[in-house]
């Protein structure tokens, strides 16, 4: 069995670091009109000033903050100071995150040319080690053809970091493609011209501290609820207030989290975002700012109270409450997610709906962090179909895998999950994902069922999950309740680390398995054969039915127990023999019980004391009947008792 990798220790998420509220503006015809046409000339600003700054390629600090003072220059003549400023910000906020891109790509394509490298190394249908070579002689001559793609593709992209250009559209390319395929995405050319002027539409302004209510360009009064924009010196004609002022003939209000952005607008900065959703003809008032610093909750106080744990699957969230211990605390529940084939808005609300039932349920139980899994796929998405392991990666069955893992998701739930919590007052806890679905259903499925039949192995995930947040076991001991030998020797590394090999770790040899019983079992109250032929049942042992093993002896009661024979580990001689020696210890024989070992866990007041079956030792133990019936089996070969 190949050693499991080392898992990873939890921590907690950091909270946001700035804030975000949507509203709409139900604004008439000419205040749309307006909006559209302030927006359509800022975008053409915005588009001619990326391309300057494209242009431009790669800068130090200096080289960009003497840039930026160039092409603000410029860009302040033609609408003001401080739309200038957004605009410039913005251009170079696209340009970081393209080159950024760039970067990740290259990360991807060399991931995938050195996993197909290794594979060609091997012949097909053949094994080197660990590395195995494509099935056929085809797919091998497919994927010669496709290295040659990638490292085509590979060169292209050294070359643009090499030089500093990267490619930017405003719009999206996504949607830029969709003009050649209008028929497949199911629009119209007119339809298409609609969202690509919207998606290039600008409207943005920065906020500033000093400045009434917050922002000087873009003005919201949470008093008397109207919204104000300081327009472009060009569009001066359309101004309807003072000072090349325009507002809005609607009411502005935030219906969630008003408060707080008045209370921001009042004492510091707010940035404002306009949009338009061409598909519904709304317009839309986003406000951000940044949050004060506080102090983060740390681990040890995340873990003092109760904590929900939530597996992430595709179509549905599986649910369980643990208390500090690692018990259940409540019955684990699955939250329908279904996102496949959904717009934008609709997954994002679905997901919001299944973040607050999750949070309800964190407040009824008054939990104190919600705990998920620090899952990214980011190997997957490096390699993509060249990824192997034991996961499916080519044909049917690797597409249907990559597009599952492509819809669950990971991402958007945990930056849903973590503001949402934050403002509920409770942590995040992110674990590695390593084993989770295969203990779940190893270690805690059954145990589970016994309680809640229609539980499944993704609710045993999210118990795992659960436990490895509360810096438990994820899986559960053969020997019941005592701790490994490396865990004991080094209780720190019971903490620190879960994943444990079948070899010890000092002398490299393997963990011994369940001794094998060679003898016949004996009926209760038969003893074997001693030179006289077969003897009698001692007095008290049990007969009737449901008998367990042999009766009570002087010592077994509590503070009484028998010594253990310094070579009861040796071979026990023959019948005969054994029954000769038992008549020279005083003719008590074993019955007698002085002088001799007793069975351990045969005691008064111990679980495993005469009469109990396994299956009752087992549940009183909280262990599974095999482990109980391995370990009586060991204790018999070491006691030399052939009976229970």
């Amino acid at each position: 069995m190949s050693a499991l990798r080392e898992i990873a220790g939890p921590f907690v998420v950091a909270p946001p670091a700035g804030a975000r509220v949507r509203t709409r503006l139900r604004v008439p015809g000419i205040d749309a009109a307006a909006l559209r046409e302030v927006g359509e000339y800022l975008g053409s600003l915005a588009s001619a000033d990326l391309a300057a700054r494209c242009a431009e390629g790669s800068l130090d600090a200096k080289q960009r903050a003497r840039s930026r003072q160039v092409r603000k220059q410029e860009l302040t003549a033609k609408s003001s100071s401080r739309w200038a400023g957004a605009l410039t910000r913005t251009s170079e906020d696209a340009y970081q995150l393209a080159h950024r891109n760039l970067l990740a790509e290259r990360r991807s394509l060399l991931a995938r040319v050195k996993r197909i490298e290794t594979r060609l190394a091997v012949m097909a249908g053949k094994r080197a080690g660990r590395v195995r070579g494509y099935p056929t002689t085809a797919e091998r001559h497919a994927k010669t053809i496709r290295i040659q793609t990638f490292r085509t593709r590979l060169a292209e992209v050294e070359q643009q970091l090499g030089t500093g250009r990267v490619s930017v559209c405003r719009g999206g390319k996504a949607l830029l493609h969709k003009r050649n395929h209008l028929a497949d995405a199911g629009l119209t050319e007119t339809r298409w011209r609609e969202r690509w002027a919207a998606a290039r539409l600008f409207i943005t302004a920065d906020g500033e501290k000093d400045k009434t209510w917050g922002n000087e360009t873009i003005r919201w009064n949470p008093d008397q609820k109207w919204l104000e924009i300081r327009l472009p010196a060009p569009l001066a004609g359309l101004a309807n207030r003072p000072s090349g002022r325009y507002r809005l003939s609607c009411p502005v209000e935030f219906t969630y989290r008003g408060g707080d952005v008045a209370a921001q607008a009042a004492t510091g900065a707010v940035r404002y975002d306009i949009c338009l959703d061409p598909a519904r003809g709304r317009w839309y008032l986003d406000a951000s700012w940044k949050t004060p610093a506080i102090e983060p909750i740390t681990l040890a106080q995340a873990r003092q109270g109760t904590v929900v744990a939530v597996d992430v699957n595709a179509g549905h969230l599986a649910v369980a409450v643990l208390d500090p211990d690692g018990n259940q605390a409540g019955a684990p529940y699955t939250i329908g997610l279904p996102l496949a084939g959904m717009p934008s808005s609709t997954r994002d609300g679905r997901l919001r709906a299944a973040i607050t039932s999750i949070l309800t349920t964190a407040r009824e139980h008054r939990a104190s962090a919600v705990v998920i899994e620090n899952l990214d796929f980011g190997d997957a998405r490096h390699q993509g179909r060249e990824r192997t392991g034991n996961r499916p990666s080519r044909g049917r069955r690797g597409r249907a895998f990559r597009h599952q893992a492509a819809g669950i998701p990971t991402a958007r739930f945990r930056d849903r999950l973590t503001p949402m919590a934050c403002n509920t007052g409770m942590a995040v806890i992110a674990v590695d994902p390593a084993y989770t679905s295969r203990w779940g259903a190893q270690h805690w499925l059954a145990p589970m069922q016994q309680h809640h039949p229609k539980l499944t192995g993704h609710h045993a995930a999210a118990f795992v999950i659960g436990r490895r947040g509360l810096g438990l076991r994820a899986r559960r001991r053969a020997s019941g309740n005592l701790p490994a030998p490396e865990d004991a020797a080094a209780p720190e590394r019971a903490k620190s680390t879960q994943a444990r090999s079948e070899t010890h770790p000092k002398t490299g040899t393997e963990t011994r398995g369940p001794a094998t019983r060679t003898d016949p079992r004996q009926p209760p109250g038969i003893r074997p054969e001693g030179p006289d032929g077969p003897r009698q049942a001692t007095a008290g042992a049990r007969t009737g039915p449901g008998a367990g093993g042999r009766g009570t002896r002087p010592g077994d009661g509590p503070g009484r127990r028998g010594r253990v024979r310094p070579h009861a580990h040796r071979r026990r001689p023959a019948t005969g023999d054994r029954g000769r020696a038992g008549g020279r210890r005083g003719g008590g024989g074993r019955g007698s019980g002085r002088g001799q070992a007793e069975p351990p866990g045969t005691g008064a007041g111990h679980p495993g004391r005469p009469g109990h079956t396994d299956a009752q030792i087992a549940g009183q133990l909280y262990i599974s009947v095999r482990t109980v019936s391995s370990h009586l089996d060991r204790i018999r070969d070491k006691t030399g008792c052939p009976s229970r």
